[in-house]
């Protein structure tokens, strides 16, 4: 058979075809070692961000405070006088400037002005406005960083929570704390990079958003980075527990026959999330130990219970799950997510919220003492917002104390502390009507990006190729706000 020299395949090749793929493979090889984001780790991963930090980070943890169903930032944190002048009458529709509404007030045909129900203060030497719903976080407003100007695309509760926890309003992304444990690995080796704790509000807790696994899920990385999601029941982590009539010592014999021959078929396939599994058992069976461990809170003082409030002392509670992120945080766990749910006070405003207010405030307060006082606030980042805010007109016209506030994605409110933040300070700022912003907008994947920094990451380098593109957290945008950093 002739074969014609200048077709190449994999059977058939001159010496000069082979030499010349080989140089080319050993060119790109030399390449992807010099360029940002190219170098690949075992398995395939691809990224900058292995055991190495890109540049010295301002925080070693992060407990983030997701606050589910959309805050109304002018009830609690942006005040806006303007409102109760004008009160009962129509948003001006240049302030409006045609933008998109939802379809439960698109069609409402007026769009009443209306200001907070509840008065605000300056606090502290800062000066920032907080509400007296929120008396607890306006003790401690000097160590907070108000960020006044957030603003996303997303308008519905789904797409809004998934784009603040992965960067995108699609599902199949890794969520923040799957793309931190990937990137900086784990600094405890018995429990979890990536933990998740779960609580209800008892504002308008019948119609709670619901929350789906994927906001703490891997997405296309592998399952072992993915949130541990602890439960306030008698197993905090589903299946952890050894069936009755199981030692320890025979679970650990089957654990290694289970190992041996999974690394055999991984010799044979060669696919990493083999290797993840294998990873995922044997840091369940040290969780078996550790688990039970920092759950257990009955060494906590009862100054600690007051600090935190009388709920702590509930399991599942908001309260609780703040002491238990702080003793989370205490044993090295990098990334923390708390979600509250309750936050979506499309009707009946005055009574939900402050019901949630109720719920959080205290908590979320002694969090940040607690971190302070055992000098670990300097080192960790606390983030508390939702996925977006509310409108500055009612929903509900006509029902008097009974209104709502839609969803409004143009400008929202969230705030940090500690973990290398100005403390003290309010960032941006939105215009009189608090309907859009008027300086200094910080867009969703700005605050990711910042968020990536304060750990040491540039979140240009933290990648991942997946069928042939290489992603990251802020996809193809996003900026570091260097004005939040101190």
């Amino acid at each position: 058979m002739k074969v014609n020299p200048d077709t190449f395949s994999a059977l058939h090749s001159t010496r000069r075809q082979f030499l010349s793929s080989a140089g080319a493979g050993i060119g790109l090889g030399a390449l992807a070692s010099i360029l940002p984001g190219c170098f690949t780790q075992e398995g395939g991963l691809a990224s900058t961000a292995t055991a190495k930090f890109h540049h010295a980070p301002k925080a070693k943890r992060i407990i983030y405070l997701f606050q589910s169903g959309g805050p109304a930032q002018m009830e609690l944190f942006d005040y806006k006088p303007l409102l109760h002048k004008m009160a009962g009458q129509e948003l001006p529709a240049e302030i409006r400037m045609g933008q998109r509404l939802t379809g439960m007030t698109a069609n409402q045909g007026t769009y009443p002005l209306f200001g907070s129900f509840s008065d605000f203060k300056q606090r502290g030497q800062s000066g920032a406005w907080v509400s007296d719903l929120l008396p607890n976080i306006a003790n401690i407003a000097d160590d907070l960083c108000f960020v006044k100007s957030l603003h996303t695309e997303a308008i519905n509760h789904d797409p809004a929570m998934t784009f603040f926890q992965t960067g995108s309003q699609l599902s199949g992304r890794p969520s923040i704390g799957s793309w931190l444990n990937y990137g900086l690995g784990n600094a405890n080796e018995n429990l979890p990079a990536f933990c998740v704790l779960l609580s209800k509000g008892t504002g308008r807790i019948a119609a709670a958003q619901p929350l789906s696994s994927r906001l703490w899920g891997s997405g296309f990385l592998p399952s072992k980075f993915q949130g541990a999601q602890f439960r306030s029941g008698k197993d905090p982590i589903l299946y952890l527990t050894n069936p009755e009539g199981v030692s320890s010592a025979s679970r650990r014999h089957a654990l290694d026959q289970l190992k041996a021959l999974n690394n055999l078929y991984h010799e044979e396939v060669k696919d990493p999330e083999i290797k993840s599994q294998i990873d995922q058992y044997e840091m369940a069976y040290r969780m078996q130990t550790s688990v039970p461990e920092i759950m257990d809170v009955s060494t906590e003082s009862d100054e600690v219970y007051k600090l935190y409030g009388e709920e702590s002392r509930t399991p599942g509670t908001y309260a609780a799950n703040c002491l238990l992120a702080r003793r989370l945080a205490e044993k090295g766990v990098r990334f923390i997510q708390l979600y509250h749910q309750g936050w979506d006070q499309h009707n009946d405003l005055p009574e939900h919220l402050a019901k949630q207010c109720k719920d959080t405030d205290q908590a979320s307060a002694a969090l940040v003492t607690d971190l302070k006082r055992r000098g670990m606030l300097d080192d960790t980042l606390v983030i508390w917002g939702g996925e977006f805010g509310r409108t500055n007109y009612v929903q509900g016209i006509g029902r008097k104390d009974r209104y709502g506030r839609d969803h409004h994605p143009r400008c929202f409110t969230a705030w940090m502390a500690g973990g290398g933040v100005k403390a003290g300070t309010s960032y941006g700022k939105t215009d009189d009507y608090g309907y859009n912003i008027a300086e200094n907008p910080v867009h969703v994947h700005d605050f990711q990006a910042t968020l990536l920094h304060l750990m040491g990451i540039d979140h240009e380098k933290l990648v991942f190729k997946h069928q042939g593109r290489r992603y990251r957290l802020t996809d193809v945008h996003g900026h570091v706000v260097k004005d939040l950093i101190a």
